[in-house]
């Protein structure tokens, strides 16, 4: 599980101006604004995890990129590109 920066907490006795609350925010925003594309880049180049057998791939309602199926009625194997589609390994 990630570790994504948390929320700093401030009391109502506060002695930040306005300014300064503001520029922490946004800091704390920018940092979790990365940590989380880092973090969706590292699941989006991640190897296929879902390795299906069916009789068509139009069996499979949601493929990721980088699944794999084995379509028992082409008796083909195939790999999911997004933006392509499925496409025959052999």
């Amino acid at each position: 599980m990630a570790n994504y920066p948390k929320l700093p907490s401030y009391t109502l006795a506060s002695t930040l101006t306005p300014e300064e609350l503001y520029v922490e925010i946004r800091q704390f925003a920018d940092l979790l604004g990365y940590e989380l594309d880092t973090r969706d880049k590292q699941v989006d180049s991640a190897p296929a995890k879902n390795i299906y057998t069916v009789v068509t791939v139009a069996d499979i309602g949601r493929p990721k990129n980088g699944d794999v199926a084995f379509s028992s009625g082409e008796g083909k194997f195939k790999g999911y590109v997004e933006g392509t589609g499925w496409v025959d390994f052999n």
